[in-house]
């Protein structure tokens, strides 16, 4: 028996006796000491490769455009239709460097930003464990900026299952990482700082042990409402990518079935064109980009041709860095236009976040 087999025994082992054991608030300890010490295996499984293309166990791929999309999906659900009515045929051909078979690209643009859509193989029910494609499947969608998951009208009910299959993957679609800061020390063993008393220090303590932290102090910066996010927070192999949810063949829709679609999934058929202009607008809210225009006089125009593409969040001190490493010493004052300014032309702190379609102006 090879170490993976022996590791894929111990995980099998700990799933069961997790199932096993009735949860209630006198197990609720024991429950969490085995949810770490099922994540720390699962970890060991992946090794390096569960960020992505390592080990040589991913799929090679050259990234280009300003944000990667992956399209996932069961077979013949219309991901080749979907790329094809959003990418046009010269950036599906000899521009890319794909080593293995069975990942084709495009290029969507919409609203001035160019997003890589990778349509991949088929991702099955138990694709966590390793079965068919999965981890070069799932390698990939860690590397990427956003997730497409996509199912027919006639099997709807995937959408869930796949989700969960992502969520026992490591995956977390559609949240955001817990606020809880980790700082080693050399000695003092581990210390709870939580101001919000969110769960059993003492369940905490023996958790983050098992996770193999020795002397740390670990503050929560929010309350937190399960164990499973105290793992997350202290875990290495969390990845978290927003989500889109698309339903396809709507057309062949029976009766009542339309209905039964949550709200938030795009509901499709593109070879009709139905849903393409819904999907294009979820794609771009979700990778939270946003387009920031350049002066160079204060009083000139912008230059709208060629935007900087920047992540909401991200203050006019990145923007800096970004045109470019020194200019930062030159300037002292940024002047701003758009929507987000209380009026045109307004002087903002470097700090100052950016938002979609600001124009800026730096100089002295």
């Amino acid at each position: 028996m090879n170490k993976e087999e022996i590791i894929k025994m111990k995980i099998s082992r700990v799933e069961k006796e997790i199932k096993d054991t009735p949860y209630d608030k006198s197990s609720e300890h024991h429950h969490g000491v085995l949810k770490a010490k099922l994540s720390k295996l699962k970890e060991e499984l992946e090794g390096p490769s569960n960020k992505g293309g390592g080990g040589g166990v991913g799929y090679a791929i050259k990234h280009s455009g300003d944000a990667s999309v992956v399209l996932v999906g069961l077979p013949s659900v219309g991901k080749s239709t979907l790329l094809n009515a959003v990418t046009n045929a010269e950036s599906k051909v000899g521009n890319y460097d794909f080593t293995t078979l069975g990942v084709v690209p495009g290029m969507m643009e919409y609203k001035g930003i160019r997003m890589q859509i990778l349509d991949l193989p088929g991702i099955i029910e138990g694709a966590a464990s390793g079965k068919g494609f999965g981890r070069k499947v799932l390698s990939v969608i860690r590397a990427s900026n956003l997730v497409v998951l996509m199912t027919d009208i006639q099997r709807a009910s995937w959408l869930t299952k796949v989700k969960q299959e992502m969520e026992n993957a490591g995956v977390r679609l559609n949240k955001k990482p817990p606020r809880i800061h980790v700082h080693k020390t050399g000695k003092g063993a581990i210390q709870i700082i939580d101001p919000f008393n969110s769960l059993d220090k003492e369940m905490m303590v023996e958790v983050a042990q098992e996770l193999g932290l020795g002397n740390a102090v670990i503050q929560l910066s929010e309350k937190i409402n399960t164990i499973d996010q105290f793992i997350d927070a202290l875990s290495k192999s969390r990845t978290y990518i927003p989500l889109v949810e698309v339903v396809t063949k709507v057309d062949m829709a029976r009766k009542g079935d339309l209905r039964k679609i949550e709200d938030g999934v795009v509901k499709m058929c593109a070879g009709k064109g139905i849903g393409i202009d819904e999907f294009k607008e979820k794609v771009w809210q979700g990778l939270a980009l946003v387009r920031v225009y350049l002066k160079k006089e204060r009083n000139g125009e912008a230059d709208k041709k060629e935007p900087l593409i920047m992540k909401k969040g991200q203050s006019l001190d990145a923007v800096l860095k970004r045109v470019s490493g020194g200019m930062r010493d030159d300037v002292n004052r940024a002047c701003i236009w758009g929507k987000g300014a209380r009026f045109p032309g307004q002087e903002v702190s470097f700090s100052f976040p950016v938002f979609d379609e600001m124009e800026v102006w730096f100089g002295r």
